[in-house]
């Protein structure tokens, strides 16, 4: 007659049959696929939307049925009559070829902008934060410098010395611009260096650049990413305010906020001369704040 083995319990039993349920398997994956889904149509949104934008921008001149600078008919022509899809303005320019021209205007000089902030401030920030001491200290002290200069006066200083032009405004908006991406960059590389990553790579003989370009940089890409693209949507804003208050191009030149300060006298007797160029700067700055909120989802899921 047998005699039954003693009975030895599997401590690893539970998490075996957990793992081999039919039932726990599906809900983990489902979840895992869902999360997924979730980041890939986040970032599919956020790329839709800026591409979108920027075939816009680009193909503005050519969707123009007008010259924006070149009467094409009477003045004062209300939206969808004489062959005016959003009306003519005072002199009886297209109002939509101006729009038209003025996005393209106002979408790449916001990019140009954050683009310059973007390299002069992360240089900054990556130099500051990897280097520490007495570099350190020198280089946000001049951030702190920069970041007490009021843009708008700035601006007003600069174009009142070197004459109105876009491209002044630009560059007095650009000398403001940078040191909150520097700001934002040193933090993110001062938190990096402290893990332990960073101090293997040290302790492998890894070399200061080495560091800064494979490691620290690389780690504070998402950071720079949702902070430029929750930026347009600001710097739009910003240069059309300045715009409106004539600092941009002189005129004609079909810049939104111009436009829109231009004919505001026409506001009750032809509404659509001014609200046509406020409309569009509102929905260049919403949809650029819709594609940074799509993006930070997206990065924050990964």
């Amino acid at each position: 007659m047998a005699v039954a083995e003693p009975y030895v319990p599997d401590p690893l039993g539970p998490a075996r049959r957990f793992f081999r349920s039919p039932q726990s398997g599906p809900r983990l994956s489902g979840s895992l696929r869902s999360s997924l889904r979730d980041t890939n149509r986040a970032a599919w949104y956020a790329g839709g939307l800026f591409t979108a934008l920027t075939v816009l921008a680009v193909a503005g001149p050519a969707l123009a049925p007008h010259s924006p600078l070149v009467p094409a008919g009477a003045a004062f022509t209300p939206p969808g009559h004489g062959g005016f899809l959003l009306g003519s303005d005072s002199i009886g320019r297209d109002e939509l070829s101006r729009v038209l021209y003025g996005i393209r205007t106002s979408w790449f000089s916001a990019l140009g902008v954050i683009a310059s902030g973007v390299l002069i401030g992360g240089l900054v920030g990556l130099l500051a934060g990897a280097a520490g001491g007495w570099l350190d200290e020198v280089l946000m002290r001049l951030t702190d410098a920069f970041l007490a200069l009021p843009g708008p006066v700035l601006a007003i200083a600069v174009v009142a010395a070197l004459g109105p032009s876009l491209l002044h405004t630009l560059v007095a908006v650009g000398i403001v611009w940078w040191p909150f991406y520097a700001r934002i960059v040193r933090g993110e590389v001062r938190s990096l260096a402290a893990r332990p990553h960073l101090e293997a790579a040290r302790l492998s003989g890894a070399s200061r650049w080495s560091l800064m370009t494979r490691h620290l940089l690389p780690g504070a890409a998402p950071a720079i990413v949702v902070t430029a693209s929750l930026d347009v949507g600001n710097l739009i804003l910003t240069l059309a305010g300045l715009s409106f208050l004539g600092l941009g191009s002189p005129a004609p030149a079909p810049e939104l906020g111009a436009m829109a300060a231009r004919n505001l006298s026409y506001l009750l007797q032809s509404w659509w001369v001014p609200i046509m160029p406020a409309i569009a700067i509102f929905m260049l700055a919403f949809l650029s704040n819709m594609t940074g909120d799509f993006l930070r989802d997206a990065l924050r899921d990964t």
